[in-house]
């Protein structure tokens, strides 16, 4: 089984250029009947990947600061 930040960086590989992945997609990809549980690992694999500016987080389809607090809706992109 391929680890968290390798399916996150397969979605947004694989994603259309300038489009963004869901985090339920990759947590599906992942475990597809317990996705959800899967979720909050996928959150913070993504927050790491984008420490490393591997990943964007977007909010409202802006890029937010991985080092603040990311509440709610969000999505994935490659930088």
């Amino acid at each position: 089984m391929a680890s968290i930040e390798d399916a996150i960086l397969e979605a947004v590989a694989v994603a259309p250029a300038g489009k963004s992945v869901a985090p339920d997609q990759v947590a599906k990809a992942i475990d597809l009947e317990r996705w959800r549980r899967v979720l909050p690992q996928v959150k913070a694999a993504a927050i790491g990947l984008a420490r490393a500016d591997r990943v964007v987080i977007l909010r409202h389809n802006k890029p937010v600061d991985p080092a603040a607090p990311i509440k709610g809706v969000y999505r994935l992109k490659a930088p």
